[in-house]
């Protein structure tokens, strides 16, 4: 009798213990989803369990860029400037002169001014050069990492959401000056590039994926542009986004995917259902009225699918047509990231700084035709004058030298510190 309880006992535990096991099996198994932002129906949903209504900034210009931002009107891609630095004061400066723009253009003095302000998140546009040289794709390079690593750590402690942006993406999603690509949006005709942008993609996921300020990853912006005779990449945009998003779930189960539609994030017919449970899809719209019809499209979308949308990038405009837009999105229950967070003398960004000293010859230079050596060097500014320029340059970007709008600022429905 006896034993035949000593069994029945044995037994119990040993079921028990095996039951046990397997709840933890499977708990290993499952989305860690504890702590993260993530989507359920047509919200974003914050770690507590709360609908979240992102608003942020575009830190646009710093780790990608673009050569309107510094007045520049020939000089507009990334290579094209580098070149031009490069012409002005010569490889080892310019390798210096870079290194400082990097440390310098955001710092987390700016950082903590975006969250003094009210907004709640950030987004951050990077070059892919950044981690790997793209003539030697089986090199990482750390250093671009841990410029992430770094703006990353800013947010935490200020209490700010980021959303990493690929800007410009191998081969180019593009091909005009915003992805620093050569002319064609190659990343469609190349598999090499496809592959690439992949594997970057993956390594970001895994370097993040228990990074719960980051709320996730914006795969391609803008992708394939208006012209006629690109819109025969747009099938081949959501099955290179389901690559993508498939290496990232193998490494991170975590983070929300935003998918931004062709035609520079405007059209959402090249997508069919939504195949991720975690995803959100961005839209961008600049220069139209902002009225409900310029982005019934998208609302239709989301009502059609039960998914979020994000409107991840607009701007360049008067505090107005911002102020009205930022409304308009509201009223419909649209976060928004608005374009961007600072530029040279202009009111159409949080912050501004003043071209330096000789910034003029700067830009008499870069507008001189290559056509013959002897107008390029009638142009070119001396060796001193271009120091002078590029290192005033540095200084001006610094956050304390940099001014407020306090009609933007106003525009975003924020409140400016101190008044």
């Amino acid at each position: 009798m006896y034993m035949k309880i000593i069994c029945k006992a044995i037994l119990l535990m040993s079921v028990l213990a095996m039951s046990g096991w397997a709840a933890e099996k499977q708990k290993d198994s499952e989305p860690k989803s504890h702590g993260f932002v993530r989507t359920e129906g047509k919200q974003i949903i914050s770690a507590d369990g709360q609908p979240l209504i992102l608003r942020g900034i575009n830190l646009g210009n710093w780790l990608l860029p673009e050569g309107y931002m510094w007045k520049l009107k020939v000089n507009t891609a990334e290579w094209q400037i580098r070149q031009m630095i490069r012409e002005l004061i010569g490889p080892a400066e310019a390798r210096n002169f870079w290194q400082q723009y990097y440390d310098t253009y955001v710092t987390e003095d700016d950082i903590r001014f975006i969250k003094k302000l009210g907004l709640n998140s950030i987004r951050v546009p990077f070059n892919f050069r950044l981690f790997t040289p793209e003539d030697h794709p089986e090199v990482w390079l750390e250093s671009g990492f841990e410029l992430l690593d770094r703006v990353i750590g800013w947010s935490k402690q200020a209490g700010l959401y980021v959303i990493l942006d690929m800007h410009a993406a191998p081969g180019g999603q593009t091909g005009t000056n915003i992805d620093d690509s050569h002319g064609h949006p190659w990343l469609f005709e190349s598999p090499e590039s496809q592959e690439r942008l992949i594997r970057i993609w993956a390594k970001i996921a895994e370097r993040y994926s228990d990074e719960n300020t980051v709320i996730g990853y914006d795969l391609l912006n803008e992708p394939i542009p208006h012209f006629e005779e690109y819109q025969k990449y747009n099938v081949l945009l959501e099955p290179l986004y389901k690559r993508i998003v498939a290496a990232i779930r193998e490494v991170d189960s975590n983070h929300i995917i935003f998918l931004g539609g062709a035609r520079w994030n405007t059209n959402f017919q090249v997508f069919g259902r939504p195949f991720d449970e975690n995803v959100v899809y961005t839209f961008h719209k600049y220069w139209m009225d902002p009225v409900q019809e310029e982005i019934q499209e998208f609302l239709d979308f989301r009502e059609k699918h039960n998914v979020p949308l994000w409107m991840g990038e607009s701007g360049e405009n008067t505090d107005d047509w911002v102020r009205q837009y930022r409304e308009l999105l509201e009223q419909n229950d649209i976060g928004w990231c608005f374009w961007p967070y600072k530029k040279m003398a202009a009111t159409s960004c949080l912050r501004t700084f003043a071209p330096p000293q000789h910034w003029d010859k700067i830009i008499g230079y870069e507008q001189t035709p290559r056509v013959e050596m002897v107008n390029v060097k009638d142009q070119r500014p001396s060796f001193e004058e271009a120091r002078v320029a590029l290192q005033g340059f540095l200084d001006h970007i610094r956050f304390e030298n940099t001014a407020i709008n306090e009609g933007y600022i106003r525009a975003l429905g924020l409140d400016i510190p101190g008044k």
